[in-house]
């Protein structure tokens, strides 16, 4: 690898990222590619701790406050742990980023779709990803495929969650180039056969 390579998962609540990037992490682990995987919000021992209070509080957070814990998170999780790995070389696999901020907050909390943007790009330093993944999947149904404790996210009302998924659909407009959709209605591996294709073609541009 000559440099880095940033690749980011975006979905609504129960869109399947974590089975993609398990998928994903052990194709790359097959090929003996340098990797580094994370999360956000957290990534970092601060950015750990940052998560808790997103999802799991009880306390009412405002929008603006909501959004200001997530972009702490991000701007430490980037200096700490995302610039040296891709300085480093390696491949950064990132289950959310930015788009996540603007669909969210922007479009579901309606704080403004490019407004949102504007400070996330402040806050990232200006570092965008080499790809983005963002796996589509009707919000009714994502949320049925949640078993486990829904957390302070999950719980909202399904309304939120399709504006969440019109945020999205903004930014696939946006930035066609390095943001792709993917049907997540489909089987695992379908999806996983999909995001293959994309992912070789970036990570062979920067071999």
């Amino acid at each position: 690898m000559n440099r880095g390579v940033l690749i980011t998962f975006e979905g609504g609540e129960g869109a399947g990222k974590t089975t993609l990037i398990d998928k994903i992490e052990a194709w790359l682990l097959q090929k003996d590619l340098p990797l580094f995987r994370t999360r956000e919000p957290g990534g970092t021992h601060l950015g750990e701790q940052i998560r808790q209070i997103l999802l799991q509080t009880t306390d009412p957070l405002s929008p603006y406050t909501e959004l200001a814990l997530f972009l702490a998170s991000r701007a430490q999780h980037i200096e700490e742990r995302i610039i040296p790995a891709l300085k480093a070389g390696k491949i950064v696999l990132c289950d959310r980023f930015n788009d996540s901020s603007i669909a969210y907050q922007g479009s579901g909390r309606g704080l403004g779709l490019e407004k949102v943007d504007e400070v996330c790009t402040f806050f990232s330093q200006g570092l965008k990803p080499d790809l983005t993944l963002y796996l589509d999947i009707d919000p009714e149904i994502g949320l049925s495929r949640i078993l486990r404790g829904k957390d302070r996210i999950e719980v909202e009302k399904l309304s939120f969650h399709q504006k969440i998924r019109e945020g999205y659909h903004f930014l696939r407009e946006r930035y066609p180039k390095r943001f792709h959709l993917l049907d997540a209605s489909k089987k695992p591996e379908e999806v996983f056969r999909a995001a293959l294709k994309l992912i070789e073609n970036v990570c062979l541009s920067n071999t």
